[in-house]
C-alpha cells in the first residue's frame, strides 16, 4: 500500500469518528473497524496509538 493510500485510510478514520461522535451507526462502526483492520494489517500499527503520537 502507497504511502497516498495510508493517508486516505486515515482521513477516513478522522471523518468516520467525528461522525460516531454526532450519530451511532452500527453501519459506521463496521465501516471504522474495517478500517482500523486494514490500516493494522499494512503498517502493523494500531492506528489508535499513531493518533496519541501526533497530537
Amino acid at each position: 500500500m502507497k504511502k497516498s493510500e495510508i493517508r486516505k485510510l486515515v482521513a477516513e478514520y478522522k471523518e468516520i469518528k467525528l461522525k460516531i461522535k454526532k450519530v451511532q451507526n452500527k453501519k459506521i462502526l463496521e465501516k471504522l473497524k474495517e478500517i482500523e483492520h486494514r490500516y493494522f494489517h499494512e503498517t502493523g500499527r494500531i492506528i489508535q496509538s499513531d493518533f496519541k503520537e501526533i497530537t
